[in-house]
């Protein structure tokens, strides 16, 4: 699991490899990646836009950027939490997202919670030590 706070604001990230929506001989890998967010702060914070950078394992980068998560922008109270699920098809079988969620607190205030760089690693990467 990876793991990030901001002003209050933790992001989780647990990806999985889906071997049943993949297909390595046609350079399809799939992965679903569950998120949480848990706003450990003192104020209400919404979730109005997330921005995503995933690149693949040749370096190619691709930029996700949209309202809300999900079709929803929800609206964390101290204490909540909201959890889904989401899913990244990529052509090489490894790859690494990150990101940030725009969040705009109950004075209007926004700031820009980070989403913690998460690897996405099949069965079928090549494994390198560094």
């Amino acid at each position: 699991m990876y793991k990030a706070v901001t002003q209050g604001i933790q992001v989780t990230v647990q990806p999985e490899f889906m071997a049943d929506r993949s297909n390595p001989e046609a350079s399809r890998y799939f992965w679903a990646y569950t998120v949480e967010i848990t706003n450990l702060g003192a104020v209400p914070a919404q979730l109005t836009h997330r921005h995503w950078r995933i690149t693949d394992a040749k370096g190619k980068v691709e930029e996700v950027r949209g309202p809300g998560v999900v079709g929803e922008q929800p609206i964390l109270k101290p204490g909540d939490s909201f959890r889904y699920t989401s899913g990244c098809p990529l052509t090489t079988p490894s790859g690494i997202m990150v990101g940030t969620y725009r969040m705009v607190d109950e004075d209007g205030r926004s700031f820009d919670a980070d989403i913690p760089a998460f690897s996405l690693d099949s069965p079928h990467a090549k494994r390198v030590l560094n």
